[in-house]
């Protein structure tokens, strides 16, 4: 989809919320909502999300499986694999998100929120009646403390919003307020979505630690039964706090989700098909075509729907760690690219039917626009002219193979490249003047077969080069710390990107990341053109403004051949057990956070 239908598709999205950044709630006087564009879409007096059907019957369950597996029910911290359901379905946030909406928040935990114009600080009024699973009250004191440990001891996610945080207070008997140290209008929408957990529960205990004692907190699911690393069972909870409000109705209707973890992701849909599983996501149009005529798809028990959003395609390829000194060199980078024959991997796995992702913001109005900067993203990138890569201002575009398998003329471009930057193939292998041998790891986790496939046919190509890399496959444990550590010269990457990109950019490609582990700068990038953009994007006041300096951090990513981009889909794919509905009203994201099984129930009937 090109940027300008995608743009006319979400015009009326936009227009309904009005101008970018004016803020919602602008005077001293508490409201309902926030949005980081605009005022929020929905009244007051709202009945429901537009998503969600609030008349779907609650029961049933949904199975899901998971490759991988599990050894802490802290979801919080750097340490250990947690259950990403802990944290999305057990506990809560002051705010919650609706994903029909680039960035708005509405009342969740707090019945309130209130701002300056200028969100230098925020406040909020927790409900009278919140609750935790054990009956225990929501308190501030809860909600302080919360905010403190995940500030400091939590995940390196946390941080840092946190660090810009000058003054936490209490303000009256259910209110806090968060004064700012710097302009940044993201932080007032960030501050309600931290997760509040009890303090209680942790007194004497080590936060920072990994555990499994079941976290206690205040949604609509408590975990019913677990095994370590095989499976984990969460139950709605019928004396649930939150079941009537406005935000939740039609929402978390399973009586039971269940996630199943398994191997790898061939067998998670091995397990689908024999019907222990109940949903699954297809990422191969290819296979979609071809592999759904297994009995229980025959039958009709198992149905096909296709999910469209309208989101960024985000990144997705081989990440080249910069920290290590073969990929110092962006000519190094560049050649690595040529010789990565999308075209012929495309057409091999798909059937050449998905679109390459173009840039880190493509298919979205946030993406670069092709060819030579101009406009206000031309004058925001010009102080850093002398240290941009090339490509940068003058226009950078992925190349493009001939669709053979053999690519002649990008492998000539590569080896050409690689000369330039002091290798050549030397009795056939590449090397540098003092003859040492160009080598690098890729690693890659365990049972991630589409990915072992495209790297199979990679380093084929690389092979050409002189090139012979290390392939190594780790189970998902190694893989996590091994990736927190940066201990691998290439690596598998995934990034999902929003339509509201803001303080979470500088966790993906802030200077800090380059020797703090855990961040997702996995690419070790240390670019203060690309930290300049982020500021502007979170000092921006009008759309312009913001749209200009995210287009100008998309050229600053893109152009630094940081990652080898695979392919994205305008469509999520998910077959599923015909028990299962969602509603018809797809929301602005589609199938991404918030939608399943956030907004499906189950019906055996239909």
């Amino acid at each position: 989809m090109s940027g300008s239908v995608f743009f006319r598709k979400l015009r009326p999205a936009l227009a309904a919320i009005g101008l970018v950044f004016m803020g919602a709630a602008v005077g001293a006087e508490p409201q309902h909502a926030i949005a980081m564009y605009g005022t929020p879409a929905l009244p007051p007096d709202f009945a429901h999300l537009p998503q969600a059907n609030a008349d779907a019957p609650k029961g049933g369950e949904i199975r899901f499986g998971e490759s991988g597996g599990f050894d802490s029910l802290n979801p919080w911290i750097l340490k250990g694999r947690a259950p990403a359901a802990i944290g999305s379905y057990t506990v809560e946030t002051l705010m919650g998100r609706s994903y029909d909406e680039p960035f708005t928040l509405y009342g969740l935990l707090a019945e309130s929120v209130d701002t300056d114009d200028a969100r230098s600080w925020v406040e909020f009024t927790l409900r009278d009646g919140a609750r935790f699973s054990d009956g225990t009250p929501v308190t501030i004191d809860d909600v302080m403390w919360s905010y403190e440990m995940l500030g400091t001891l939590g995940h390196p996610r946390y941080h840092t919003a946190w660090a810009k945080v000058a003054k936490m207070e209490q303000t009256g008997p259910r209110s806090l307020r968060f004064t700012f140290t710097e302009p940044d209008r993201e932080l007032a929408l960030l501050m309600g979505m931290r997760p509040v957990l009890s303090r209680a529960q942790w007194l004497g205990k080590d936060f920072a630690a990994t555990t499994l004692e079941v976290p206690l907190g205040s949604g609509p699911y408590v975990v019913d039964r677990f095994e370590a690393g095989r499976y984990i069972v969460l139950k709605r909870n019928p004396d649930w706090w939150g079941a009537d409000l406005p935000f939740n109705r039609g929402l978390h209707n399973f009586d039971e989700i269940r996630y199943d973890y398994f191997g790898d992701g061939g067998i998670v849909f091995e397990a689908f098909k024999a019907g222990e599983i109940s949903s699954w996501r297809e990422g191969n149009s290819a296979k979609w075509t071809s592999a759904y005529d297994f009995p229980a798809v025959t039958s009709g028990q198992v149905v096909k729907s296709e999910i469209p959003h309208q989101r960024p395609s985000g990144i997705t390829g081989l990440v080249f760690n910069t920290r290590r000194a073969q990929f110092a060199d962006w000519r190094v980078r560049e050649a690595l690219t040529e010789v990565f024959n999308f075209e012929f991997i495309n057409a091999t796995l798909n059937g050449g039917t998905e679109p390459r992702i173009a840039s880190y913001f493509s298919n979205s109005p946030l993406g670069m626009v092709p060819g030579p900067a101009s406009g206000r993203v031309a004058e925001l990138l010009a102080p850093f002219a002398a240290d941009l890569v090339p490509g940068t201002i003058e226009g950078y575009s992925l190349p493009v193979g001939d669709g053979t398998e053999l690519n002649r003329a990008n492998t000539r471009t590569a080896l050409a490249l690689l000369e330039e930057a002091g290798w050549a193939v030397q009795d056939g292998a590449l090397k540098n003047a003092a003859g040492e041998v160009f080598s690098f790891e890729i690693v890659l986790a365990q049972g991630a077969r589409e990915v072992i496939s495209i790297v199979e046919i990679y380093t084929q190509a690389l092979a050409r080069l002189g090139i012979t890399p290390k392939v190594t496959l780790v189970d998902s444990a190694q893989y996590t710390e091994r990736t927190n550590a940066y201990d691998f010269d290439m690596a598998w990457y995934v990034r999902g990107l929003s339509l509201s990109p803001g303080n979470e950019q500088l966790l993906y490609w802030g200077s800090k990341g380059v020797n703090e582990p855990g961040s997702r700068n996995w690419m070790g990038m240390a670019s203060p053109a690309a930290e300049a953009m982020i500021q502007a994007m979170l000092e921006s006041r009008d759309q312009a403004e913001f749209v200009a300096a995210t287009q100008a951090l998309d050229r600053i990513l893109t152009a630094g051949r940081y990652v080898i981009p695979i392919w994205y889909s305008q469509v999520s794919r998910l077959a599923h057990d015909r028990s299962l509905h969602f509603p018809a009203h797809v929301p602005l994201y589609g199938d991404w956070l918030g939608y399943q099984p956030d907004v499906w129930w189950h019906d055996a009937a239909k």
